[in-house]
Parts: structure tokens; sequence; C-alpha cells
């Protein structure tokens, strides 16, 4: 079986041969070129070449649903609320009449996201009043609204292939209700509940995503997904004494991926 990954992710695999990535086709050389065309799996072909290689039939991983998902949070959300998948109560807002629309269906707090391109908390915003959902809505084309659910943590559970290969607690430092360590949020991996975990992977199968850190957060009415992203922080494997790319190389010659 002829497995080729763009860039140096699976370097420690043992059945994967690496190429560079190159962002124009044109500059492949036609030796590499083949290879790509050939191989039975294409790992790693970013965003750029994932549905460019899927409109071709070419077998990829991450899957291109993981690709375009996960970078882009009102197709994530129409995604998750279509497969049935647990989450807090969001909408989407466009056009003139914004601003009233919101506060006729939000109340204060409320979070607002930028739809595309958030990660890390970065473009995640508390909205305590009518002045700082007017400051995000000068910057938002789309306004990504959700409701604001109290909590000092929430669980990060990685999803490789069909695996969770990873779940911890994500803990807010004081005074700040980001749970993202990028943020200076805290890792603990005591007591995560296999609750969130199942859920991870039913909306990983649902959705076919095969690589992602999903969110999610306990609530009283059971687990919910925040969100899911495709580039995912590595501190927690760190933690846990685990190499992400170790893991991957298994799981890529053992075809588990």
């Amino acid at each position: 079986m002829l497995k080729v990954c763009l860039g140096g992710k699976l370097k420690k695999a043992k059945t994967v041969r690496c190429l560079p990535l190159r962002y124009d086709w044109c500059d492949y050389a036609e030796q590499e070129k083949r290879l790509i065309l050939e191989a039975d799996r294409v790992y790693f072909p970013t965003l750029h070449y994932a549905p460019v290689f899927s409109a071709i039939g070419q077998d990829i991983f991450p899957t291109s649903s993981s690709y375009s998902l996960l970078g882009n949070k009102v197709l994530q959300t129409q995604t998750f609320n279509a497969a049935g998948i647990p989450m807090p109560r969001t909408r989407f807002f466009t056009g003139r009449g914004r601003l009233k629309r919101i506060m006729d269906s939000f109340s204060f707090p409320l979070v607002a996201k930028l739809p595309v391109g958030s990660s890390q908390g970065r473009g995640v915003f508390l909205i305590k009043d009518r002045a700082g959902l007017e400051e995000y809505l000068s910057m938002a084309g789309a306004a990504y609204i959700q409701e604001y659910l109290p909590m000092k943590r929430d669980v990060r559970v990685v999803v490789i292939g069909a695996k969770a290969v990873l779940s911890y607690w994500k803990v807010a430092r004081t005074g700040t209700f980001l749970t993202n360590v990028a943020q200076g949020g805290d890792i603990d991996f005591e007591n995560v509940p296999q609750e969130a975990v199942d859920l991870a992977i039913v909306a990983a199968g649902r959705c076919n995503i095969d690589h992602a850190g999903f969110d999610i957060c306990m609530s009283k009415r059971g687990p919910l997904v925040l969100e899911a992203n495709i580039h995912f922080g590595r501190e927690g494997f760190r933690k846990a004494g685990l190499s992400y790319r170790a893991i991957l190389a298994k799981m890529a010659d053992s075809l588990e991926i």
C-alpha cells in the first residue's frame, strides 16, 4: 500500500513516504506528482489540497470534512445541529437590525465568536452589555452568538481516526471565562467524564471528522459540544507524557488512520 504525507508530521512512520508541502501543484516534480496521484492514501494534504484530492477521488486523512467544517464555525455548528449533536443554543445573525434581533433572542451575558479562523480562545468574547455587543458587531460580518453557560472548566477530547487518544479538563485561570491552555488555562487529567469522551466520538463519527480536538462542557442538560478544531494544542500530550507524532505514526503504520 502506497502512503504519502505532505509535510513532516509522519516522519516517524515506517510505512509512509513524506514529501514537501508545495503550495502550487505545478511546483511538484513529475515523480512527486505521480507518487501523490498513485498513492492509496495521502496524509495531511492541508486545507489547500484536501478539496482538490477529494474531488479527484483521492483517499485522504484527515477527511475533507475535517478541514472544511473545523475552520468555519458556522458550517460546523450547522452540521452538528443537523446531525443531532447537542450544543449550547447558537444562532447566526446577518444584515441590518442584527443588534435588535440578537438582544431579542439572547440575554446578557452571552458568548460571541468570530465565525471563521478563531481558535485557542482567540476570537471568542464574553459580551456583558449592549456596548460590548456593538463593539463585537463592528468587527464581525456574520455574528455568531451562543448562550453563556457559567463554567470554570470544560473537557478537551482529541479524536484521531475513530479513537479518542487523549482527554483532559481545561481549567480557566482566575478572572477569565476562557479555559484554553493557550490563554493560560490549566490541564487536569483527573476524573474526566466518560460521557464527554463518548459524545466526541459520536460527533466525529456522524460528521465524518477524523482529526480534531473537541471541547465539551458538562451542563445540567448533559454534555454539550462547544466547538471542535483540526488545529489543536499539543500541551496536553506533553503533560501526559505522550508524543502526538508518535501516536500518528503508529496509527498510520497500523492503518488505523
